[in-house]
């Protein structure tokens, strides 16, 4: 029995977007897996083909040894019996039931309610009505109304965006544990990278309908598969480059008039310089001494205080954004038109073909 969820389906919408999805998920191997994407690119729609709730058009969709879909046999199993727990964005708890019979619906057990309620700490709020609950709390309900159901697969319609943002980061690592130690798979959507990596241990992008990448999240953060992926998981520097020259394992890119050493990736010709913002160290002067392979000479064009953080933009033959702690930045008197290097590590610099 193969542990995994397989699907290649096509679902076209009356919007003209075709969802035409295809890829693999390793259950054993992905407790949490994030399907990410721009709004619009058909995220919501995957999941519901998935749970059942919509019908591909062709395709078919196999989760370990059973079939949910198969257009060519005829097979469309009812959401029920695919046994997936759905967390809708809004939540869907029943407004005229207290907590408890929230959730005693879904476990048909109130001594199975009870356990969820204790492991959720929602005991205390047993008698209430969900209006009178916080966000934070009816997300709780919501997502303990779907554990107590016990289904073979949760699937989660970004289930903190109806929160503030405050709340939503706390949430994060609370819901991302919650998750792991139910032990049961589940597909979050969400638009935000950084609830993308706090939250998952897989990664599917999707793209104007289209997986263009799946596979572990660091994975697909730090080696995106194509320039799409790269601008969509938030790389901000993606540049054109031509390659010039390879020596013992490592090539030489030309980026403007200036020169970077990477990783040799076996790439020839024309490509797209990846480099990740927070993978660029500034040094105001000579650069210090470091075992990284570019050492680029160069000058502020401008900085942005982002909260903690600021994002400068340095002038060193093509445009390279950094960020950096704003206490660093103030540190190293930072400012526009200072003459400032970049460093960056040769194992820093991903390459795509162009």
């Amino acid at each position: 029995m193969a542990n995994e969820l397989a699907c290649a389906c096509r679902k076209r919408l009356p919007s003209g977007l075709a969802v035409d999805a295809a890829f693999r998920l390793p259950l054993d191997r992905a407790t949490v897996t994030v399907l990410f994407g721009p709004s619009g690119s058909g995220k919501t729609t995957l999941l519901r083909l998935l749970a059942g709730l919509e019908r591909p058009d062709e395709g078919c969709v196999q989760f370990r040894d059973q079939t949910w879909f198969d257009s060519t046999r005829g097979v469309s199993l009812a959401p029920q019996l695919r046994r997936t727990g759905f967390l809708f964005q809004e939540y869907a708890l029943f407004p005229h039931l207290t907590v408890r019979r929230n959730i005693e619906y879904a476990a048909r057990d109130p001594r199975k309610a009870s356990e969820w309620m204790s492991r959720f700490d929602l005991t205390w709020l047993s008698p209430r009505l969900p209006r009178s609950l916080s966000g934070g709390e009816q997300q709780r309900v919501a997502l303990a109304r779907a554990l107590a159901a016990e289904p073979a697969l949760l699937l989660l319609d970004e289930p903190l965006s109806a929160l503030d943002s405050p709340t939503r980061g706390r949430l994060r690592q609370e819901l991302r544990r919650e998750l792991v130690e139910s032990g049961i798979p589940s597909i979050i959507v969400t638009h935000d990278r950084i609830e993308a990596m706090a939250l998952g241990d897989w990664m599917a992008v999707l793209i104007g309908g289209v997986v263009h990448q799946a596979g572990p999240i660091d994975e697909v953060f730090r080696h995106p598969a194509n320039v799409q992926v790269a601008e969509s998981v938030g790389v901000e520097n993606v540049l054109p480059g031509e390659i010039v020259g390879r020596a013992e394992g490592l090539a030489t890119v030309r980026v403007g008039g200036t020169r970077l050493e990477c990783v040799d990736s076996g790439e020839t010709g024309a490509v797209c310089v990846c480099i990740r913002a927070e993978d660029v160290t500034l040094a105001p002067g000579s650069a210090a001494v470091s075992s990284a392979r570019n050492r680029l000479a160069g000058r502020i064009r401008s900085l942005v205080r982002e909260g903690p953080l600021a994002r400068v933009e340095v002038d060193c033959g093509f445009p390279l954004v950094a960020v950096v702690t704003a206490q660093s930045a103030g540190d190293l008197h930072l400012n526009p038109g200072d003459p400032v290097y970049a460093v960056v590590k040769a194992t820093s610099v991903h390459l795509l073909p162009r």
